[in-house]
This record gives C-alpha cells, sequence and structure tokens, in this order.
C-alpha cells in the first residue's frame, strides 16, 4: 500500500512498465538513469530525485549521483516514513476507510458497459469481483493496481524508497512530509465523482493500452519530463482537476516551505518523492528556484 499517491499520479499502473521495459524498450533507454537535480546555497545541498515506488528487482534505476548524495547525507526525506510501523498504519486506515456502506455496491456506481469492463480487468488480473464489489472506488483502483503489479512481478521491495533508505547511512536521519493518515486522507476525502473518475480512467489503461505503462517508465529512465507530464499527468488534470489539485500542486506547496526552511539552515540533504512532483512549473525544483536558490538539473 506504500506510495498510494504516486502511484496514482505516475498513472495507476505506471511503475509495473519497468517489467515490460526489458522486452521492448532499446538499449539506449534501458541503460539511461532517471534525472536528479542539486538545489544549494552558500551553506546547504539538497538533492532531489523523483521516485517510483513498485519496481521489478533487476532494474538498474540508481543514478550515481544520488549514491554520492547519499554517501555524505544528513537527513533523507520521503513522502512516508519508511518502517514497517508506517506500512501497517496504512494498511489499516485503507481497510477501515475504503469499503462501502452495507447498503452500498462498486457494481451499483457504474454504467452497464462499466460493470463489464471491471469484471473483464478483474478477469485478467485474479482480483475478486466480489472484493471489489465493497470497496469504495479509490481503493478498487488500488487493488488492481496492486493485481497488476504482482502478476508482472514488481513489487514494493524493490521500490525506490527502501532501497534508498538501506543505502542512506545509519547517522543519516529519516524524515517524512506526510503521516499515514495524511496520504489516506488524500483519497478519502476526494469525491465519489472523482474517485469514479480516476477508476475509469485505470480501467481503460488496463484493458487498452497496457504499452502506456513501458513509455511511461522508459521516460522516467530517461529523464524525459515533457513525455510525463504529457502521457502521465495532464490525463489526470482533466479527468479529475480537484483531485490532481490536492494530489499534486498543494503537496508541492506545502513541501516547498519546508524544503525552503530545511535550506536555511546547514548541511546535506537528500529528498525521494514521487516524479509527478517534480516535473514542470508547480513541480518543487522550479518553485525552489523561483525562490532564489540554485538549482541544477534537466
Amino acid at each position: 500500500m506504500r506510495g498510494l499517491a504516486d502511484v496514482r499520479k505516475l498513472g495507476a499502473l505506471g511503475a509495473i512498465v519497468a517489467v515490460l521495459l526489458a522486452s521492448c524498450a532499446s538499449p539506449e533507454v534501458a541503460s539511461a538513469q532517471p534525472p536528479v537535480w542539486v538545489v544549494s546555497d552558500a551553506d546547504s545541498e539538497l538533492v532531489l530525485f523523483g521516485s517510483v515506488h513498485v519496481l521489478p528487482p533487476d532494474l538498474d534505476w540508481r543514478p550515481a549521483p544520488l549514491t554520492r548524495a547519499l554517501a555524505s547525507a544528513d537527513d533523507v526525506w520521503f513522502e512516508l516514513p519508511v518502517d514497517p510501523a508506517a506500512d501497517a498504519e496504512v494498511a489499516r486506515l485503507a481497510a477501515e476507510r475504503g469499503v462501502l456502506a452495507p447498503d452500498e455496491s462498486l457494481f451499483a456506481l457504474l454504467s452497464a458497459a462499466e460493470r463489464d469492463q471491471l469484471a473483464r480487468v478483474a478477469a485478467a488480473y485474479a482480483v475478486d469481483p466480489a472484493t471489489l464489489d465493497r470497496l469504495q472506488p479509490w481503493l478498487a483502483e488500488v487493488a488492481l493496481g496492486a493485481a497488476a503489479f504482482r502478476k508482472f512481478g514488481a513489487g514494493a521491495e524493490n521500490g525506490v524508497e527502501k532501497a534508498i533508505s538501506a543505502a542512506a547511512p545509519a547517522r543519516a536521519s529519516r524524515r517524512a512530509f506526510e503521516t499515514p493518515a495524511e496520504q489516506i486522507a488524500l483519497f478519502t476525502d476526494t469525491p465519489r465523482a472523482e474517485q469514479l473518475a480516476a477508476l475509469r480512467e485505470t480501467l481503460q489503461e488496463l484493458e487498452d493500452e497496457p504499452e502506456a505503462f513501458a513509455q511511461m517508465v522508459a521516460a522516467w529512465m530517461a529523464g524525459d519530463l515533457d513525455g510525463l507530464d504529457r502521457e502521465v499527468l495532464e490525463p489526470l488534470r482533466k479527468s479529475a482537476p480537484d483531485f490532481f489539485r490536492r494530489l499534486v500542486t498543494e503537496r508541492n506547496v506545502r513541501w516547498t516551505a519546508t524544503l525552503d526552511d530545511r535550506l536555511r539552515g546547514k548541511g546535506r540533504t537528500v529528498v525521494v518523492v514521487g516524479m509527478g512532483h517534480l516535473i514542470g512549473p508547480d513541480g518543487l525544483p522550479a518553485r525552489l528556484r523561483a525562490l532564489g536558490y540554485s538549482v541544477k538539473g534537466p
């Protein structure tokens, strides 16, 4: 359940294309690595890296500048704490708040054509439709995404956060921008109409556009920020604009303020958040540059 927000904003199943990448990407893409931004002032350095939370075990995604930054980091920031307690709390809250009322049905919230599509996708990814029928739209979407990750061999145990937390020196403090409750609230507080819009988008992707996932991870590995914005963020902006505002834009504003405070101190920091938070004029690099910091990167 880690990284629900990030999986959604990078395309609900975006991370699984790392598996497909091995068979369909060119050698140049396969040997590429995701970008790194370096933000600095006179006495501070902050390295930003965009994450995909769920990956296969054999993707070589770690850029050398990130490895060097981790070795000397005083603190490492993630969206959520990277520990079993946080994982358990996210799962508990999702189970508590992601179930429909006894007299409600997910299938009943959909049109006849959408019900048929949900049944087809559930069968394709070996998800019990009776279980899906009891879930809020946002959690049904997550359940289908998790099933797709399993089908293609990807897992959170191979994701960016766990690898980076393990690689950082023991002396570096681990910090988080949000609590599990705050991140789950991003989904549970979203109006049902927008939850359904996001679910429809994911169903269409799962059934009709599996190649789009490979293209997304190829873009991540190659640092194609325009491609990620166009193919991943823009559809969510259009299908669920209020959710996008809460999920991406408003969090970027809060996180920029936190990082500004950190940069006013001294030391070396590594920040690992979803790639969608680093793209475009609303992304963290652009916002920090606008505050007057030196920002080197794509």
